[in-house]
């Protein structure tokens, strides 16, 4: 799969905890992406940061949290992304998603085998 030129990064914030059907929100979020055939999906755990709530949520010894928040980072060309974002409003009640244009300058993955 090749990827070049013009696309879009598909930023989703939502919190470690955050749950669907009894398993982190990020995991399903990640296995949809997969199965929309998205380029990939990163998921990065932050050490600290506060969303609509106002807490803050850190992972100093002092104040130790277990709800740190979670970035989902996907990066595909405009219509797959798109075409991606009524999954996210079924999946995410509390979150923040937002979508920026990028420039993508190398993105070479392994071709897909044939399905069959």
């Amino acid at each position: 799969m090749r990827l070049q030129g013009p696309a879009l990064r598909l930023t989703i914030f939502v919190g470690e905890t955050d749950r669907w059907h009894h398993k982190p929100l990020f995991t399903e979020i990640v296995h949809r992406a997969h199965q929309a055939g998205l380029a990939g999906a990163t998921v990065l755990r932050g050490i600290e940061g506060y969303g609509a709530s106002q807490h803050v949520h850190t992972t100093r010894i002092l104040s130790l949290s277990d709800d740190l928040p979670v970035v989902i980072v996907v990066v595909d060309d405009e219509t797959r992304i798109r075409g991606f974002l009524p999954t996210l409003d079924e999946l995410i009640g509390d979150g923040l998603v937002v979508v920026e244009p990028v420039e993508v300058i190398r993105y070479v993955g392994r071709d897909r085998p044939a399905a069959g």
